[in-house]
Parts: C-alpha cells; sequence; structure tokens
C-alpha cells in the first residue's frame, strides 16, 4: 500500500511533544522524512527521532528558540541541508498560550505575553519566510492555530487568542503570496485536544466538553491526520483553508 507522503521532506517546529510530536509521527507514518524543532525539551526530542527513525524515515530534532529570529531561521537552514535541501512541507506548530484576564496582566504576565507572541506569530513568520528559499513548486505550508481565533468561550483567553487569529491571516495572505508557485498553505484549528498542556481531565475539561457536540476532547492523532491530509497530494487545490477539528464546539 502507498504511501501519501513517500519521499517526502518535512519540517515541523514544535515537535517535541503533544501535538507538534503527533504530527511528526504521521509524516513519518506516510513515508515523510521528518526534521523537528525544540526549545528545551531535549529528552523528548530525541525519543521522537527514536520513533521517527523505528519507523524507516530519516529524522532529526534540532534546537532553537522560536523568539529569536536568528535561531529560527538557522534551524530551517539545518533542516534543510539533512533533508537533501528541500523541505516539501513545513509545518508551523510551535506555540505556547498565556492565561489571564486583562486587568490582571501585570507587569511579569505582560512579559509573558511578549513571549507568547513572539513564538506564535514572529517564529511562524520568520521560520516561514526561511523555508521559501527551500520548498518547491508545489510545497505545503500548513500552520497549527486555535478555534479560539473564532470563538472565545471563556474569560483570560483574549491575548492567546489574538495571536491564533493572527495565524489565521498570514495563512490567507501567504495562500496569496505563493500560490503562484503552486504552495498550498492552510491552517489546522483544533479544539479542546487531549495534552499535557490541556489535559482531558484537567480542571477546565468539563466545561469544554459540555460545549463539544461530541461530548469528548480531540486526540493528538486526530489532527495529525488532517494536518497530513492537508499536506498530501489529497489537498492540492486546497489553500487559505481554515480546517476547523473541533468536535463541532465551534458550530
Amino acid at each position: 500500500m502507498s504511501k501519501a507522503l513517500e519521499g517526502k521532506t518535512a519540517l515541523v517546529t514544535g515537535g517535541s511533544r503533544g501535538i507538534g510530536a503527533e504530527i511528526a509521527r504521521e509524516l513519518a507514518r506516510e513515508g515523510a522524512n521528518v526534521v523537528i524543532t525544540y526549545q528545551k525539551a531535549g529528552k523528548q526530542a530525541d525519543e521522537v527521532v527514536a520513533e521517527l527513525t523505528a519507523l524507516g524515515t530519516k529524522a532529526l530534532a534540532v534546537q532553537a528558540d522560536q523568539t529569536d529570529p536568528h535561531e529560527a531561521s538557522t534551524a530551517v537552514e539545518q533542516a534543510a541541508e539533512f533533508l537533501g535541501g528541500q523541505i516539501d512541507v513545513l509545518v508551523n506548530s510551535a506555540g505556547i498560550a498565556v492565561m489571564g484576564t486583562v486587568d490582571q496582566l501585570e507587569v511579569e504576565l505582560l512579559e509573558d505575553v511578549r513571549k507568547m507572541m513572539a513564538t506564535n506569530v514572529l517564529g511562524t513568520i520568520v521560520t516561514t519566510h526561511s523555508a521559501t528559499r527551500f520548498l518547491p513548486d508545489g510545497g505545503r505550508v500548513v500552520l497549527v492555530g486555535s478555534i479560539v481565533a473564532e470563538r472565545i468561550a471563556a474569560p483570560g483567553v483574549a491575548e492567546y487568542a489574538a495571536s491564533k487569529a493572527a495565524v489565521d491571516q498570514l495563512a490567507r495572505g501567504w495562500a496569496r503570496d505563493l500560490g503562484p508557485r503552486g504552495i498550498t498553505v492552510n491552517v489546522v484549528r483544533p479544539g479542546a485536544v487531549d495534552t499535557d498542556m490541556n489535559p482531558s481531565d484537567g480542571p477546565f475539561a468539563a466545561r469544554q466538553i459540555a460545549g463539544t457536540p461530541l461530548g469528548r476532547f480531540g486526540t493528538t492523532e486526530e489532527i495529525a491526520k488532517a494536518v497530513t491530509f492537508l499536506a498530501s497530494d489529497k489537498a492540492s487545490y486546497i489553500t487559505g483553508a481554515l480546517l476547523t477539528v473541533d468536535g463541532g464546539f465551534s458550530i
């Protein structure tokens, strides 16, 4: 049985844990050679690389701070070199969340908000800009967004939502920019997904489940399969799209 990404190469930012790690695994299962980036989780990144290698693909982990433009762009160059000079699929998965209502944002927390914007928005811009040199005509760019970009269902997420709304608009704009080269740019917008950042048995889980028609959290595998679809030839005429994978939470 043929694999959807056989012979392709991919870079997944923030691929050491959670959704990013599962995206890397799914791309590898479909035949792609994969480079992941990480900031601090070196042990987890090495474990993911070992898993990917066991699947029969080439894999590498590169340390990079997404808030540092030099490190972010250098990571792309290292990935391209390892992958033979070409990145067929770029997945911008690295991101952080800072929660708190606007009246609670004291100076210390505002610095965290700055880092979040630098990671979620600037880091995505720098990585994508750098990758355009290595993306072939017909390449794929997939950004991991969030349903909060469209629907804020609880207090304390405005700034995070703003960062993810920026991701949506970047994808739409880049779809115009890169369309002449046949490069597609799309967003996968997860809802509540069971990760260490938002566990399905955590303090906010009951509210999220109650608002989800399917009555459960999503899995990292479900998000990864959506990303892999957009990275494949099956999605060759889809660009500038926002693919919501949230069990119906945002309807």
